[in-house]
């Protein structure tokens, strides 16, 4: 399962005793404020990026305690910052993350966000884009956290699993709806986000961890589901798109 800071219930040592008592492992963990930058039009959080990477080098301490494979975070948009200063804001902030990461014992995963959010999401679109920035930060063991949804037209992407599949810390899966006005997601294998074939990829590559199904919907679609009922369709869909 993966793990939104969010839901917690505040109360760590219940929440750690059921995840334990459930029989679950945890895939990755997204931290309450995920960005360094803010983004003000997606997740509600402080503006100024140092109390920012504050809080996100305490989530990270903190989630560390549900052992997940990865930690991810997110770099943010340029915003008013401009382009330069966001991104030595960016690299500053990995660093100290990264940094609290280490002494947590647990992989932090930077998350590339599709081109076309860029303006409100990301500095980063794309494996090699993050890795260039992740190479300029100096942080060789902080990892990409891959979303399918994201970077399922990115004209490298099977190259790019391929070559370095062992900086992916996570996956998260989930499909585009064909429709272009829909702004929800899809189970995988019924969208247009070409996910077998890099789940494929993913499995030849070498990928051993987990498959996260992150799917965003609505009360009227999956999320209007029990529990039970939305996972067990996300576990079939998966696996359908694994080979063997």
């Amino acid at each position: 399962i993966g793990i939104w800071e969010s839901k917690l219930t505040g109360d760590d040592e219940a929440d750690v005793a059921a995840l334990r008592a459930s029989g679950l492992a945890v895939a990755n963990c997204v931290p309450a404020t995920p960005s360094i930058l803010p983004i003000p039009d997606v997740i509600p959080g402080p503006d100024d990026p140092e109390e920012r990477i504050r809080g996100l080098c305490a989530s990270v301490r903190r989630l560390a305690a549900y052992a997940p494979e990865s930690v991810l975070c997110l770099t943010g948009p340029a915003g008013a910052l401009g382009e330069g200063k966001a991104r030595r804001v960016a690299i500053e902030g990995l660093k100290r993350v990264a940094d609290a990461a280490g002494e947590a014992g647990v992989r932090l995963g930077l998350e590339p966000v599709h081109v076309s959010a860029r303006d409100v999401l990301t500095l980063v679109t794309s494996i090699p884009e993050a890795l260039d920035l992740l190479e300029e930060a100096a942080l060789p063991g902080v990892g990409i956290m891959l979303d399918i949804y994201h970077v399922w037209d990115t004209p490298t992407v099977f190259a790019d699993i391929l070559a370095e599949i062992d900086r992916v810390t996570g996956v998260h899966v989930g499909d585009r709806p064909a429709e272009p006005d829909r702004t929800d997601r899809v189970l995988p294998g019924e969208g247009i986000s070409r996910t077998q074939e890099l789940v494929v990829a993913l499995e030849r590559a070498g990928w051993k961890g987990f498959y996260d199904v992150e799917i965003f919907s609505t009360p009227d679609l999956l999320w209007g589901l029990p529990a039970g009922e939305a996972a067990r369709r996300c576990y079939a869909a998966m696996r359908n798109l694994i080979p063997g």
